[in-house]
């Protein structure tokens, strides 16, 4: 079976194919809705051989479904019908969860995307749990509001990067994880990676939707 991988996020759309050398990327932005972004990889892909794809999306997905229009994207993808769009089986998962299968050795592990906000997921065996801890309660707002891009401009790196290292320390508190693994664009600004802690790689999130037809995962 081949796998095509689309990596939505807030600036590119990022697409690879089993077998294929090189990723695509593709420019998305503030007003980009499932109507653009469709025919945009069709094209982009059509020098490539796929059966089935995994679609990692920037926000809250449940069974299989977007639960919720993204943020920091247009309107229309809550409800959109992908299998029906590239006529082809489709499954979607949260991205940062799409990721932390990607990273996935064993045991018990955390995710934390450290990038415009905080992505966080856990996977343990066959079970892939998105959370949206960039969203709960910390200090005088949320986690998100204190290691997100915004909080790096507002109180500067040296501040921005205590904020993150005390994250990463709740987190471990909370969830018990046999390794956490650190990804998005900011977590490369850490010049100390914590004892039970390993750099991620983006190249993960293909691996990870690879991944996800290759057994029945509970996510």
């Amino acid at each position: 079976m081949k796998v095509l991988v689309i990596d939505i996020g807030g600036s590119n759309i990022k697409i690879l194919a089993t077998d294929e050398p090189e990723r695509i990327k593709i420019p998305s932005g503030p007003d980009f809705t499932p109507e653009d972004m469709v025919p945009l990889v069709v094209e982009a892909a059509k020098d490539w051989n796929y059966d089935v794809i995994s679609i990692g999306f920037p926000g809250v997905v449940k069974q299989g479904k977007i639960a919720a229009n993204p943020v920091n994207m247009g309107l229309g993808w809550k409800g959109y019908d992908f299998e029906a769009a590239f006529g082809c089986p489709v499954k979607i998962i949260n991205d940062a969860a799409m990721q932390a299968l990607g990273s996935y050795e064993g045991g018990k592990l955390l995710f934390m995307g450290f990038g415009t906000g905080l992505g966080t997921a856990f996977v343990f065996e066959e079970l892939i749990l998105p959370l949206e801890g960039g969203h709960m309660p910390f200090k005088q707002g949320t986690f998100e509001t204190h290691v997100g891009n915004d909080a790096m401009k507002k109180m500067g790196k040296k501040r921005w990067k205590e904020m993150v290292y005390l994250s990463i320390a709740h987190f471990r508190r909370c969830f018990q994880p046999d390794q956490i693994v650190l990804g998005g664009g900011n977590s490369k600004l850490l010049e100390d990676i914590p004892e039970d802690c390993v750099m991620g790689s983006n190249k993960n999130a293909f691996t990870g939707g690879f991944r996800l037809w290759e057994k029945s995962y509970k996510y």
